[in-house]
């Protein structure tokens, strides 16, 4: 048959696969007995629910074989095997959901980092070791065999053949030994041994090698002969089914890496197993970073979904609440039906039962390293905090309860991460509110003028450092029966009543100075006031009830806001500043020019809480008038 060649995109990534990619070159046998394990997975699942394709549990197998005189590698399994149509699909486009930015992050992808499953192309990492592949394979569904061959970037060919039996055997004819790779190794007895222990311990099905043993001469007992034998290299015990106290964190960390294509040691393993009405093990994890498209529509959150040893499948999003989309991991159970669908998945009452006890058992891990581990505690919510924040505000607060505890702020005290419960335990005596300020950075929250009088009371401050913050408090409303409250409220209050005695009293004596302020400055203001919170800056703007500052700052960047969502602001002025009192001698002797005063301390307020002003050379042009007039 003619030659065919590999899609644009594929010879492309297929090419700087073989020449520069990867340095960690055995991962190759991995991928392959990764892919056994899949078809051998089909065909068993296959036999359970079609009659005439029974075939017992222990012709499932994966073989190895190695040939040193013709430096060739040998996978064979026992699976479901390939049609025609399926070798052309698989085999015949690298990444067959590749695009330009698949390949730009394939580029960009450092040489020491192993990259392989992450996007879908195991099966090509043989080439890294394979100056020539050959697929022979038949199909349990059709009765001819098909050849798959090809020497890299020159195409591939598919050919008709004939196979006795179900299954795909993989010939890799191994590149010829360099100085700097060594690709005999992988033909040595020792080391596919140590590759199959390393990366496919916990395969289900048997990884057979024809190894050889020393045994006893029965024609001189000092002496010893070399005899073959097959051996089954792995253990075939799923990870997941072993003791907990007999696993290796090693083993953890490799078996995560490797069946969920990630190049880093998960941040922590929670794995039990519950016996009961609902009787399953789960093995779960997440991750030490936050996966790259976590936050795209691409992402795929799910468990895997076995049953009786049975792959179901691979992503069970019903098992899995939104706000603990990002653990990672496989869930077994022996009371699901075998012959259950996706669409049956998402309404059967055994799969809400157990997603209801996996979330428990989330929770209750979270709120274990939260207590007992802070430091890896801070670290996971650096990376996935925003999804538990995510989870408070959706659905309008339905899952607060069971969240609110896990949240962390920056705040005050120490500039340090604080949860809600540290915060109301030590909140001072007669503190009926929990205080936050808003804002891009610490630096810039400091900076607003009521954080002076706010830490000259002693009072603690949540930094609401994140824009959906303010959205989180707003649907909680409060915690412990504490209430938010926004130093930049209108409501804040903060004096004694000796102090609220005191600000009334300059507040009737000004009457007529902040009534005419409020009429120079219009709508643009419900009202200015003396001001309780200000220490040491003359004028600060606050919010009245509804729309916050921070809101309005927030529907001014979105494209959807067009009509301009406002709060409704109240300029409140500092009576023990000096520009009080000059603004007393203005009222009184330059009435006209009050105005112009007025306008320039609100216009200072908006810029001071980060608020946009509508005209910056009108504020310039003032502010040099008023220069020159001093």
């Amino acid at each position: 048959m003619a030659k065919k060649q590999f899609k644009a995109e594929s010879k492309r990534l297929l090419e700087m696969m073989i020449n520069s990619i990867y340095t960690n070159k055995e991962i190759f046998l991995r991928e392959l007995i990764s892919n056994a394990s899949d078809a051998l997975d089909k065909r068993h699942y296959l036999s359970l629910t079609d009659s005439s394709q029974k075939i017992s549990r222990k012709d499932l197998t994966i073989t190895i074989e190695a040939d040193k005189a013709n430096r060739t590698l040998v996978i064979e399994d026992t699976g479901i095997g390939m049609t025609e149509e399926e070798l052309e699909k698989n085999l015949g486009t690298i990444a067959k959901s590749g695009s330009a930015e698949f390949r730009a992050q394939l580029e960009k992808a450092e040489k020491n980092i192993d990259i392989i499953g992450q996007f879908g192309v195991g099966f090509y990492s043989a080439f890294m070791v394979s100056k020539r592949i050959l697929v022979e394979t038949l199909s349990a569904k059709e009765e001819q065999a098909y050849s798959w061959s090809s020497s890299g970037e020159d195409g591939y060919i598919i050919s008709p053949i004939t196979k006795e039996t179900v299954g795909t055997r993989i010939t890799l004819s191994l590149k010829e030994d360099t100085e700097d790779e060594n690709y005999s190794e992988y033909l040595e007895e020792y080391k596919l041994r140590e590759l199959v222990k390393k990366y496919s311990d916990y395969v289900r099905y048997p990884i057979r090698m024809e190894v050889t043993k020393s045994i006893p001469d029965p024609t001189d007992d000092k002496k010893t002969i070399d005899t073959k034998e097959m051996e089954t290299l792995n253990s075939m015990v799923p990870l997941w089914k072993k003791q907990k106290s007999k696993i290796k964190e090693e083993e953890y960390n490799e078996f995560y890496k490797s069946k969920f294509n990630d190049w880093e040691n998960p941040q922590k393993v929670i794995h039990y197993n519950v016996e009961g009405t609902l009787s399953y093990t789960a093995l779960l994890f997440i991750p030490s970073r936050t996966p790259y498209n976590f936050y795209y529509q691409d992402f795929e959150p799910g468990l895997q979904l076995y049953s009786k040893g049975v792959f179901i499948l691979d992503k069970a999003k019903d098992l899995l609440p939104d706000h603990f989309r990002f653990v990672t991991g496989l869930v077994d159970s022996d009371d699901l039906n075998l012959n259950i669908s996706r669409e049956i998945l998402q309404q059967d009452r055994q799969v809400r039962s157990l997603a209801k006890s996996i979330e428990k058992k989330i929770q209750s891990a979270l709120e274990d390293m939260l207590k007992n581990d802070r430091e890896n505690y801070e670290k996971f919510f650096e990376n996935f905090g925003l999804n538990l924040k995510y989870g408070i505000y959706k659905d309008y607060g339905v899952n607060k309860d069971k969240l609110q505890d896990l949240i962390l702020f920056r705040s005050s005290a120490e500039k340090k991460y604080v949860t809600l419960k540290e915060y109301t335990e030590r909140m001072k005596e007669g503190q009926d509110k929990i205080y936050y300020a808003c804002g891009s950075s610490i630096d810039e929250i400091e900076k607003l003028p009521v954080m002076g009088k706010i830490h000259e009371k002693g009072y603690e401050v949540l930094y609401f450092l994140d824009e959906r913050d303010e959205f989180v408090s707003g649907i909680m409303r409060d915690y412990d029966g504490k209430q938010f409250m926004s130093v930049s409220s209108s409501g804040l209050d903060l004096d004694t009543e000796e102090e609220k005695k005191e600000k009334e009293e300059k507040a009737a004596e000004s009457k007529g100075l902040l009534e005419a302020m409020k009429d120079a400055l219009g709508e643009r203001v419900k009202e200015v006031r003396i001001s309780s919170r200000l220490k040491d800056d003359p004028v600060c703007v606050v919010a009245d009830e509804g729309i916050s500052l921070e809101m309005e700052k927030y529907m001014a960047n979105d494209p959807m806001n067009k009509g301009g969502v406002k709060a409704v602001k109240i300029l409140e002025v500092n009576p023990d500043h000096p520009i009080f009192a000059k603004l007393q001698k203005i009222q009184n002797e330059q009435p006209e020019k009050l105005a112009d005063y007025a306008d320039v301390l609100y216009t200072q307020a908006l810029l001071i809480q980060g608020l946009p002003i509508d005209d910056p050379a009108e504020y310039a042009r003032k502010i040099t008038d008023l220069m020159i007039q001093a």
